[in-house]
């Protein structure tokens, strides 16, 4: 195969205008944006090992393979630069590794991609960090990610969204610790890895809207009294006003104690960007 790559717009046109206001580079992000010079480049590649030199004609053969991005045009996250620099990331990625990109290498890869196309981010300092993961243009942004074997292109299921600790388990006060914790960033988004490999895969970046994550207020919520765990798990099921199924809540009452995000329909989110290329490990 030859390199397909094509940069097509997608996704719902009436989402609606950028929420994020105007930026200027920094001259610290457009140093970042100059390319190195080809004699710089052959005199880097002159000092490298042998074994350095073919893991560069590795990934250089990696870049030749299939692929295919493309973005929401109203996109204000992702433009044609980050499009191409994340989906560069992941293809690398896959060059070394047949698993999904985890989230940790998700943020990192992110961060760059955003930083080289001038747009103005920054990861917090700390992962334990139980509020938003980075911000972009100063607006705190929650981050996700979704690999399951068996996940569902039209469904979003987040495993973990936040753990729910040691305190006392009663699914009101669960329900309020979700919601304040909703508070510390305005938007979220979660990167999906649909086709895992071994040659196939396919990533979108989809964002889940803070609007309907805030309906679980609302919420009605259900403990499973027949569950053998301790503490006993339960359900917040989350509607719409005329009452249609959004999605729903699951207090995972195990040894993590975490909560988890079930059965969100993709439809009612907005899709930035997809990632769908060929990859060979290494």
């Amino acid at each position: 195969h030859g390199n397909r790559r094509t940069n097509n717009s997608g996704g719902p046109p009436q989402w609606g205008r950028a929420v994020f206001g105007r930026h200027s580079t920094s001259i610290g992000e457009a140093a970042t944006l100059m390319p190195m010079s080809n004699d710089s480049l052959h005199q880097s590649l002159l000092g490298l090992s042998v074994s350095q030199r073919e893991l560069v004609k590795a990934v250089i053969e990696q870049f030749g393979r299939p692929s295919r991005n493309r973005r929401d045009t109203n996109s204000d996250i992702v433009s044609e630069a980050v499009l191409e620099s994340l989906g560069d990331a992941l293809r690398v990625h896959h060059a070394f590794s047949r698993q999904p990109l985890t989230k940790d290498r998700f943020e990192f890869a992110f961060e760059r991609a955003l930083t080289l196309a001038g747009i103005s981010s920054a990861l917090v300092e700390t992962r334990t960090n139980r509020g938003h993961d980075m911000t972009i243009r100063d607006v705190p942004i929650g981050l996700k990610t979704e690999a399951a074997k068996g996940i569902k292109a039209d469904v979003i299921h987040v495993s973990k969204w936040m753990e729910l600790g040691k305190g006392e388990w009663q699914l009101d006060l669960l329900l309020a610790h979700f919601l304040d914790h909703l508070k510390n960033y305005d938007r979220v988004l979660t990167l999906r890895c649909l086709k895992r490999g071994p040659i196939h895969y396919l990533y979108e970046l989809v964002e889940i809207p803070k609007a309907i994550l805030l309906r679980a207020k609302f919420a009605r919520l259900e403990v499973r009294e027949n569950s053998s765990q301790n503490p006993k798990p339960g359900y917040g099921y989350v509607t719409s006003d005329d009452g249609k199924p959004l999605f729903e809540l699951y207090f995972d009452g195990g040894s993590e104690r975490k909560l988890q995000i079930k059965k969100l329909s993709k439809t009612l989110c907005k899709v930035h960007a997809t990632w769908d290329f060929e990859s060979a490990a290494i």
